[in-house]
């Protein structure tokens, strides 16, 4: 999965957000402008080649204002839509640099 092909989506409002996503983007108190550009300036730190419907990937972004934020998104090639899964604040005891995940 390419991020370009994420961006080109949420360029052409070709997104679908699942309530999950919304009701987490509103607990983490998320606006869609700062998921977009978070996304848009982000990139993918894990992928999910196997996930279906279709193949999902982890990206790491940051807020207009720097604030680090993690978005899953899967991309539908045939109708060419970016899916929102879910999306969050990363808690920083579970996350180094906010890319890698710490050891448990």
């Amino acid at each position: 999965m390419k991020i370009d092909e994420i961006i080109e989506a949420i360029h052409a409002t070709r997104v679908n957000i699942t309530l999950h996503a919304r009701k987490e983007a509103e607990n983490d108190l998320l606006v869609l402008d700062d998921i977009f550009h978070s996304t848009q300036t982000g990139e993918i730190i894990e992928e999910y080649p196997d996930d279906t419907p279709y193949p999902s990937c982890l990206i790491y972004g940051t807020t207009f204002l720097g604030d680090p934020v993690h978005s899953v998104w899967a991309y539908d090639a045939g109708s060419k839509i970016a899916v929102l899964i879910t999306v969050y604040r990363p808690d920083p005891s579970r996350w180094i640099n906010w890319k890698e995940r710490r050891n448990r």
